[in-house]
């Protein structure tokens, strides 16, 4: 799948779009562009999700916290998507429950909108969140997207129960609201799937070089495993990311006034600091937030940082300091410290955010921007911002300024329509683990869940008419055998052990190097091309 198919018809005819970028824009923009019948190729200079999109903090939430910055329309919208992409794809997202511990100390941001009116006209609380104002973003956020799967917001008493458990003793009242987990780089792969079974090429290690104009055409260079070659596209499609500047500036060298914001955010995995499977929500007394969550099973994800990042060529890492930060918050809440010495791994993103002139990376805007730049003679479209929960409006939204200069015969089709593997019921989950192990007794509970929850009904796919383990081929540690690789080299464009262990899945968190280095080696010996 990594190479050009010629899926779009003749070589000499131009593309209708030609994608930068194979995150979670791109990909979904490819799924959305060649079901309407476009002709789509997406070159990603790395693998799919290698940047932003596999370094989110793993959920579809409409963020609670937006509502302070009164972004009342991207709020609104991410709500409503949440229930939207469940039904869709509910092997990679489910529900999750959030507690919100609440005491006085909590502060907003001093820059905040909201923070500023009360200031204004309520000086006597000197910055303080009141609980009647958390209760009030907790009404609007159960009602302003139209819920009806996910139940909405309780008060708790945490004296005496699991969710208190864990806590200092000083929170004795939370707040809990529902949102949705979601597995962010299996969501990518499976748009790229999506897309290339309705037509679109999907080629990664492929970087886009350069691009011009030519007779109202853009002649775009890919370079591909040190192979040149050049594409002609009506339109070309920047998104890009991280790099998005790079490729206005310096791939198509336009001159445009549209910029990027970058903004680091970190996190770090723990082992499992508490035996319940909702999410905390914690305010401190800075006014940031962070979440602890629940992760792979055994573990607990911290997270995020907010941190200005000046330059997408350097890669983004989990300072000593922002660790230090997420410990020392979390130990705020819980009655035993986060420690450094906790923590198995961290990882960090930088997101691309239009640059709106705000005053700190907090309170730049979360939502997106879309741009259509003719200035070279053929349009682009630079993509700036968006997150994971609407990733698919993002797409529509693009399909709608891309129909403006190009022929869309088709309308908006995505909406509740499943990804490769999601077509079960959104509850049903538990009934295909028990369905999965009931047909391959060796497969425990363990492997069998962690398959569903990858690969939803196409977990008997791998497992084919296997009877017992070995019939999978080498086991490589943690329920990771042959037969699953050969899936994620032939179907998901995996092409090395990082790309298996960290981004198809996080079984990184598992295996030691030397095992890392077998899956390497098979791989590399395998010679399997989809």
């Amino acid at each position: 799948m990594s190479q050009p198919t010629k899926k779009n018809g003749a070589q000499d005819a131009p593309l209708d779009l030609l994608i930068i970028g194979g995150g979670i824009n791109g990909c979904g923009i490819a799924r959305d562009a060649a079901g309407r019948g476009l002709s789509v190729l997406l070159a990603e200079k790395g693998d799919l999700a290698g940047a932003t999109s596999s370094a989110s903090t793993k959920l579809l939430h409409g963020g609670l916290r937006y509502l302070e910055f009164f972004e009342f329309r991207l709020v609104r919208e991410a709500l409503m998507e949440r229930e939207t992409l469940l039904r869709a794809m509910p092997h990679i997202s489910w529900p999750m429950r959030f507690v919100l511990p609440y005491h006085k100390d909590m502060r907003f941001e001093s820059d905040t909108p909201t923070s500023k009116l009360l200031g204004l006209f309520m000086p006597w609380m000197k910055g303080r969140r009141p609980a009647w104002l958390i209760r009030l973003g907790l009404f609007l956020y159960d009602n302003l997207g139209g819920r009806k799967i996910l139940p909405g917001t309780s008060t708790l008493s945490l004296s005496g129960t699991s969710e208190g458990a864990p806590l200092e003793d000083r929170f004795a009242k939370a707040y809990e609201y529902s949102d949705c987990w979601v597995e962010d780089s299996r969501l990518v792969t499976l748009n790229a799937r999506d897309a290339d079974a309705r037509g679109a090429d999907i080629l990664t290690r492929s970087e886009v070089t350069s691009a011009q104009v030519e007779n109202g055409i853009w002649a775009v260079t890919i370079k591909t495993e040190g192979e040149t070659k050049t594409v002609h596209a009506k339109m070309l499609v920047n998104a890009a990311g991280p790099w998005v500047g790079d490729v206005i500036h310096g791939k198509l060298r336009l001159n445009s006034r549209e910029d990027v914001r970058l903004v680091r955010g970190s996190h770090i995995v723990t082992r499992k600091l508490y035996d319940h499977d909702k999410c905390y929500f914690f305010q401190g007394t800075d006014g940031r937030i962070i979440f602890a969550i629940p992760y792979e099973q055994d573990f607990t994800l911290i997270g995020t940082t907010d941190a200005e990042h000046s330059d997408p060529a350097t890669p983004p890492v989990c300072t000593d300091e922002e660790r230090d930060y997420l410990c020392n918050f979390a130990s705020q809440y819980f009655k035993r410290p986060v420690t450094a010495q906790d923590v198995v791994w961290t990882y960090s993103g930088v997101r691309p955010l239009y640059d709106d002139g705000a005053s700190s990376a907090t309170a730049a805007t979360r939502d997106y921007t879309l741009k259509i730049d003719q200035s070279a003679g053929a349009p682009v479209l630079n993509i700036f911002g968006g997150k994971i929960t609407t990733y698919r409006r993002l797409a529509e939204a693009a399909l709608d300024k891309i129909a403006t200069v190009l022929p869309v015969s088709k309308g908006k089709w995505t909406a509740g329509v499943a990804l490769p593997g999601g077509d079960f019921a959104p509850d049903g989950v538990d009934r295909l683990v028990r369905d999965l192990q009931q047909d391959y007794p060796f497969v425990t509970e363990f492997w069998a869940r962690r398959l569903v929850r990858a690969y939803g009904t196409e977990a008997r796919d791998i497992l084919g008419t296997a009877t017992q383990a070995s019939d999978l081929g080498q086991d490589f540690g943690a329920t990771l055998t042959a037969a699953e690789v050969t899936w994620l080299m032939t179907r998901e464009y995996a092409r090395d052990a990082n790309d298996v262990l960290w981004r198809r899945s996080k079984l990184g968190l598992r295996l030691d190097k030397t095992q890392a280095q077998a899956l390497q080696d098979w791989m590399v010996n395998a010679q399997i091309t989809a």
